[in-house]
C-alpha cells in the first residue's frame, strides 16, 4: 500500500517538530517522519533553551504559534535572565531543562495535534520526478524509507540535523553515526548532489556526562535561577516550578597540560577530521590552543534532569581519547574522584550550503523540497527550530497556492537568521547572535508578540486563546505608557531632584538612567487629585501599579533610539522594496566587479536590499544595481503600454 500525504517532514529533532506542528496546524495534511519516536525534541547536546540572542528565536517562535517556548516552560529546572545588568537588546532568558521530560512533553503534544501523523522510520532516499514547464531541475514527490516503503506528498521538508553521511570520533575512534549509539543517514545526500545541490562538511561535539554521586559540590561555586521568574511563552499562567542550581568548576594549569600533551590525539589535531567546526563554541581543545594567555576556562556543571544522575560538563566539548578525558577531567575542582557516563565526542555531517535556498527555505533546483536546522549550516536547538517554523509555515502556504512568509531583517532575529543563511556563504556552524542584528533594539525578546503575532494570526497558527491574550497584553502595556505620560509624581516622595519644581511628569522620571521602573511604588510617589483619576479612569488610562515595568521601562527610556532606527529601517525600504528584475544577468553585468557578479550569480538575491549583505559586493556595485534596476523597470513600463 503506498500512502499519502500532503507534507512529509523527514526527522523528529527541533526544526522537524516545529515544521511538522505549524504545517499541521496550518490544515495540511502532515507525516512526521523520525528514526525513533522516544527521541522526538531530544537534547543531545546541552540540556538547555535560549541565552543571548537564542531566547529572541524562542520568543519569535512562541508568538508565530510555535511551541518550542511552551515546552521549555513546561519542563525548566532552571530559568535565569542573563546579561540583565546591560540594555535591553541584549538580555535573554535560559532555562535550563529537564532533557526527557521535555522530549516526552513535545511528544505528546504532537500527539493531540489534527492533522499530523508520527511515524517511525528513516528515510533512505526521496522520490523525484521531471518538472514539465518549470524552472526546476526536478521536483520531489515523496520518501522512500529503509524498508522500501513508498511515501507520496507533494512537498518534503528535510531535517537531517547532524545525520547525513555522518560519522563521531574520540581520539582514534570513530564509527559511522548520527549521535552516539543512533545510525546516520546514508544515501540522501549523494543523490541529492547527483541532482545539482552542493554539500559541504560541518563538525560539532559534545562533552562528557558526569555521574551526580561522584561530585564534590561542596568546593563548587553555586549558579542559582531568579528569584523572580520569566517565562519564554507569551501565554498566561505558565507553571511555576521548583528551582535547581548549576554549579561552576574550571580549568587549571594541570588541565591545559594534559590537553597540550595529547593534543595529536584529538582528530582535529591529527587531521582525521577536516571540517569547520562551531566558531562560537570551539571545543576545549581548541580554547587552550588559541587562548594560551588565558590560565583557567570555567565549565557549568548542569543537571540533565529530575530523573537522571547526569551532569553536564558545560563548556567542555571535546575528541580526546577516553583515556585523556578522564585524567583531564579529574583535574577540575570538585571532579577529582568523577566517575564518566558517557564520553564526549566529535560529529562530522553533511550540510547544504544556504545560498542553493530561497528566503522561503526552498530548493532554487528542487520544487516543493525544504530544508531547515542543522543539515542548512546552523548550530544550536533555537535556530534549528527558528528555520523549522518557517519551513513548515512555507511549505504549507506552498501546498495552498498561497504567497510565501518572509520575514525581514528589521522584523525579526528569524528573518536575520534566514536572510544570513541564504545570502552569505557560510563555512562554520552558525549561531545566533545578537551583534548579527542591525536593528537588536527594536527586535527585542520582550516585544516579539507585537511584532509577529499578528502575522502568527493571519496564517492561521495563532488561535483564538493566544490572540485574546495578545490584544489583553498589548492594551495594558499602552495604557501604562500612558499613565506614565500623563501623570505628574511627588518629587519629595520620590525621593528625586528636580530643579523645575516640585511636580515632574512620571515618563521624565523613567527616563532617568538610575530609575527602575520595577520598583516604583506608584500609590506612594504619584501626586493625582480626585479629579484628575476621574479624568484617567474615562480615557481608560488609569492604573494602580505597572504590570509590565520592563517594557514600559524600555519604551520610555529609549524612546529616542527606537525612533532613530525606526527611521533608518524606512530609509532602508527602498533598497529592500527594489526588486531584481525578471532574467537579470548578474554573471554578464560589466557594470559591476568580478567578486560581485560571481557572488551575486550564486545567490540570486530577489531585491536589491538581499543584493546588498551578500559578501563581496560594495556600495558601489550596489549604486549601480540601483540605477540599472531602476531602467530596466522603466523600459518594462514603456513595453507595457
Amino acid at each position: 500500500m503506498i500512502r499519502k500525504f500532503d507534507l512529509i517532514v523527514v526527522g523528529g529533532g527541533h526544526a522537524g517538530v516545529e515544521a511538522a506542528h505549524s504545517a499541521a496546524r496550518m490544515g495540511v495534511n502532515t507525516l512526521l517522519l523520525t528514526n525513533s519516536i522516544d527521541g522526538i525534541a531530544t537534547m543531545p547536546c546541552n540540556p538547555a533553551i535560549g541565552g543571548p540572542a537564542k531566547s529572541q528565536l524562542v520568543k519569535e517562535i512562541d508568538a508565530l504559534g510555535g511551541l518550542m517556548g511552551l515546552a521549555a516552560d513546561a519542563t525548566f529546572i532552571q530559568m535565569k535572565t542573563l546579561n540583565s545588568s546591560k540594555g535591553p537588546a541584549v538580555r535573554a532568558l535560559r532555562a535550563q531543562s529537564d532533557k526527557h521530560a521535555y522530549s516526552a512533553w513535545v511528544r505528546q503534544y504532537l500527539e493531540t495535534i489534527p492533522n499530523l501523523t508520527i511515524y517511525q522510520s528513516s528515510a533512505k532516499a526521496l522520490l523525484f520526478d521531471k518538472p514539465s514547464l518549470s524552472s526546476y531541475e526536478a521536483r520531489v514527490t515523496g520518501v522512500l524509507t529503509q524498508l522500501d516503503e513508498e511515501i507520496q506528498a507533494n512537498a518534503v521538508v528535510l531535517t537531517a540535523g547532524t545525520f547525513l553521511e555522518a560519522r563521531i570520533f574520540s581520539g582514534d575512534k570513530f564509527d559511522s553515526a548520527g549521535r552516539a549509539g543512533e545510525k546516520p543517514s546514508l544515501g540522501l545526500s549523494p543523490k541529492l548532489r547527483d541532482l545539482g545541490l552542493k554539500t559541504g562538511r560541518l563538525k560539532t561535539g559534545t562533552p562528557p556526562r558526569i555521574d551526580r554521586r561522584s561530585i564534590d559540590f561542596s568546593v563548587l561555586e553555586i549558579a542559582p535561577g531568579d528569584d523572580k521568574l520569566s517565562w519564554f511563552s507569551f501565554l498566561p499562567n505558565r507553571p511555576v516550578r521548583t528551582q535547581y542550581p548549576c554549579y561552576i568548576t574550571r580549568t587549571n594549569a594541570d588541565t591545559h597540560q594534559i590537553i597540550l600533551d595529547n593534543l595529536q590525539k584529538s582528530p582535529m589535531y591529527s587531521g582525521l577530521v577536516e571540517a569547520s567546526g562551531p566558531r562560537y563554541c570551539p571545543s576545549i581543545e581548541d580554547k587552550v590552543v588559541r587562548f594560551q594567555h588565558n590560565p583557567s576556562h570555567h565549565f557549568f556543571l548542569e543537571p540533565e534532569g529530575l530523573s537522571s544522575n547526569e551532569f553536564y560538563l558545560q563548556g567542555c566539548s571535546t575528541s580526546l581519547p577516553i583515556d585523556v578525558q578522564w585524567l583531564m577531567v579529574r583535574t577540575l575542582p570538585g571532579l577529582s574522584e568523577a566517575v564518566i557516563t558517557r564520553p564526549a565526542y566529535a560529529v562530522e555531517y553533511d550540510y547544504f550550503p544556504g545560498i542553493q535556498f530561497n528566503h522561503n527555505l526552498e530548493s532554487k533546483f528542487i520544487e516543493s523540497l525544504f530544508v531547515a536546522g542543522q543539515v542548512l549550516g546552523t548550530s544550536g536547538y533555537e535556530e534549528a527550530a527558528a528555520q523549522g517554523i518557517m519551513a513548515g509555515i512555507n511549505s504549507a502556504l506552498k501546498l495552498k497556492n498561497q504567497s510565501a512568509l518572509v520575514l525581514d531583517r528589521s522584523s525579526s532575529y528569524i528573518g536575520t537568521l534566514v536572510d544570513d543563511l541564504v545570502t552569505k556563504e557560510i563555512t562554520d556552524p552558525y549561531r545566533m547572535l545578537t551583534s548579527r542584528s542591525e536593528y537588536r533594539l527594536l527586535l527585542r525578546q520582550d516585544n516579539a508578540d507585537q511584532r509577529l503575532t499578528p502575522i502568527g494570526r493571519e496564517i492561521g497558527l495563532v488561535d483564538d486563546y493566544r490572540w485574546r491574550a495578545f490584544e489583553q497584553r498589548q492594551a495594558r502595556i499602552k495604557k501604562e505608557i500612558n499613565f506614565a505620560k500623563e501623570v505628574q509624581i511627588d518629587i519629595k516622595k520620590a525621593n528625586v531632584e528636580n530643579k523645575a519644581g516640585d511636580k515632574l511628569i512620571l515618563a521624565e522620571l523613567i527616563k532617568r538612567p538610575t530609575t527602575n521602573t520595577e520598583t516604583l511604588d506608584l500609590p506612594e510617589i504619584v501626586s493625582i487629585s480626585d479629579k484628575e483619576k476621574l479624568l484617567l479612569i474615562e480615557k481608560n488610562i488609569y492604573i494602580e501599579n505597572f504590570e509590565y515595568p520592563f517594557e514600559v521601562d524600555t519604551e520610555i527610556k529609549y524612546e529616542g533610539y527606537i525612533l532613530r532606527q525606526t527611521e533608518q529601517i524606512q530609509s532602508l525600504e527602498k533598497l529592500e522594496k527594489m526588486k531584481v528584475p525578471q532574467g537579470f544577468d548578474f554573471r554578464n553585468c560589466d557594470y559591476i566587479s568580478l567578486e560581485a557578479r560571481d557572488k551575486l550569480a550564486k545567490v540570486s538575491p530577489q531585491t536589491l536590499g538581499q543584493a546588498s549583505r551578500v559578501g563581496g559586493v560594495t556600495p558601489n556595485d550596489i549604486s549601480v544595481l540601483s540605477m540599472l534596476f531602476t531602467k530596466a523597470k522603466s523600459k518594462q513600463e514603456l513595453q507595457e503600454v
